[in-house]
């Protein structure tokens, strides 16, 4: 939910700069005006591709760091190619001639696309884009996304109703969703429509909603420029879709913790601390079928003196879902509350008081820190009657982010583990996973002395396991040919150990190889 842009050009220059009009009504809300508009785009090449193309690719990845001067260059002559005029409308965020505007744009039309708010005339008679609208893609698809612009590219603070675009959190939930075909989804707090877009590639209905009437107008048009139809609801949390039930539900909530206040709607829940994501876990278990998953991104409180575990483990209790629950970051107070400032583009007096107050909140209420992460969470299926499978740990490592096959694969591992006994265990034929064998040394006196060993399973999140030197041995002997019994047997035979007292030592690590990911049943 980060609002973190990936292009755009500051505006610093107070008078080439115009604050918007008064909203009269939502923007794009005209269907004839959204499918010209798409018609437009799609003819000038609009697309993740068409941009990296026209641009080139060391201009392009410029411009994903936030460094907007050399497409401003590379985009100079756009009297004669449309897409120029719309990568500097909707991407840079500079003012443009209506007769480039009006070329760009001959289904649309410039009076239709101000009347209707994706654009703004100015008073030297140029033209600015109101919204940001820009492509996005994943593996397979290419979209277009409508959301509101950051405090990057209009000066002043955000409106209490902005529409957040493609950030940072939005992106890692898409790449986290476990992507299995669903008959209906539910995104709450759809936003611009960023998730929706991506469960219409695997589900064959979508519920998306939001309290933000704004947002469910941009998450509309977001929807038709893309030949979409989601099922879009006004309301808070559950209430939308009371009584009813869902395969698949994914989440980006306005989870910020803060004092209860709601100043920006895109970030504050409205209730006190982090009371949000903890109604919205206690509140899964009525809204998912049997054997249902949900998906989400959360942030929790950590008290002074306590265990990070402690919040979500309680969130979890009594609902009867398994889960895993992955801390990414800890937050300081300062970190936290600044983050979140730097978003707004409040002027430096409000941002003062408002920090101020936050961390006052925070200082009064013994909060050490704020966890982030997300929670992956499954239902169990009809008639199992068990206790649940929860996982609660911090993965913090760089390429360690939560993916959707890994997180299906975390999730079928955990069930095999329920499903399999130690006996059983011992009759199947595993195999280890391509992994790396990593040594720590230490200098002495009689050179390196080795002190500790593991084996990583490189991309898989907290894919790694300490080993000592039999089960070192025993990992190289999974070969997917011998049963892990008669592997323990022969270690057993070449240490001079007991085999029944070695199984009972191998299997815990054994266990929690398969559980990383490391060691899977031979097939």
């Amino acid at each position: 939910m980060t609002a973190q842009r990936t292009s755009g050009q500051p505006r610093s220059d107070a008078s080439t700069t115009k604050a918007p009009p008064a909203d009269t009504g939502h923007p794009l809300t005209d269907d004839a005006v959204v499918d010209a508009l798409g018609a437009d785009l799609r003819a000038a090449g609009y697309t993740t591709d068409g941009v990296t193309e026209f641009l080139g690719d060391d201009i392009h990845d410029a411009l994903l760091r936030g460094v907007w001067w050399p497409a401003s260059t590379a985009t100079e002559d756009a009297d004669r190619v449309p897409l120029a005029t719309i990568i500097r409308l909707f991407l840079l965020g500079s003012d443009e001639p209506r007769s480039r505007v009006a070329r760009a744009f001959p289904s649309a039309g410039v009076d239709a696309l101000v009347d209707q708010g994706a654009l703004e005339r100015l008073d030297d008679g140029l033209l600015r884009a109101r919204l940001d609208i820009r492509p996005h893609a994943d593996d397979t698809h290419d979209f277009l996304v409508v959301a509101d612009q950051d405090a990057a590219m209009r000066p002043g603070p955000l409106a209490r109703d902005h529409v957040l675009g493609i950030g940072a959190a939005s992106l890692s939930l898409a790449r986290a969703v476990i992507r299995e075909p669903a008959r209906r989804a539910l995104d709450i707090g759809t936003g611009c429509g960023i998730q929706a877009l991506h469960l219409s590639s695997h589900c064959e209905e979508i519920v998306a909603t939001d309290t933000n009437e704004r947002a469910l107008a941009l998450a509309r048009a977001t929807a038709r420029l893309n030949g979409m139809t989601w099922d879009l609801r006004a309301g808070s949390m559950f209430e939308p879709v009371a009584g009813e039930r869902f395969d698949l539900i994914v989440s980006n909530p306005p989870f910020v913790v803060g004092t209860g206040s709601q100043d920006y709607i895109y970030r504050d829940s409205g209730v006190v601390g982090d009371a949000l994501c903890e109604q919205l876990i206690r509140e899964l278990p009525t809204h998912l079928n049997p054997g249902g998953t949900a998906q989400l991104l959360a942030n929790w409180i950590i008290p002074e003196g306590a265990d990070w575990r402690d919040r979500p483990r309680a969130w979890l209790e009594g609902t009867g879902l398994d889960a895993w629950v992955v801390q990414r970051e800890a937050a300081d107070p300062i970190s936290y509350v600044s983050l979140w400032l730097s978003d707004a583009g409040e002027d430096e007096q409000t941002a003062t008081r408002r920090g101020a107050e936050w961390l006052k909140w925070f200082a009064d209420n013994g909060i050490a820190a704020i966890g982030m992460g997300s929670i992956t969470v499954r239902a169990p299926e009809a008639g199992e009657d068990r206790r649940p499978d929860v996982v609660i740990e911090e993965i913090t490592g760089a390429g360690e982010e939560i993916t959707g096959p890994e997180a299906q694969a975390f999730l079928a591992r955990r069930r095999y583990l329920r499903e399999t006994s130690d006996a059983e265990l011992l009759t199947r034929r595993l195999s280890v996973a391509p992994v790396m064998l990593e040594e720590h040394s230490l200098p002495g006196e009689d050179g390196w002395q080795l002190v500790g060993s593991a084996v990583r399973r490189p991309g898989g999140p907290a894919a790694v396991l300490g080993v000592d030197e039999v089960s070192r041995a025993l990992l190289a002997g999974c070969r997917g040919q011998v049963p892990l019994g008669a592997l323990i047997e022969l270690l057993a035979d070449f240490h001079g150990v007991d085999a029944d007292a070695l199984a009972e030592a191998a299997l815990p690590v054994v266990r929690e190889a398969i559980g990383r990911g490391i060691l899977y049943e031979a097939t």
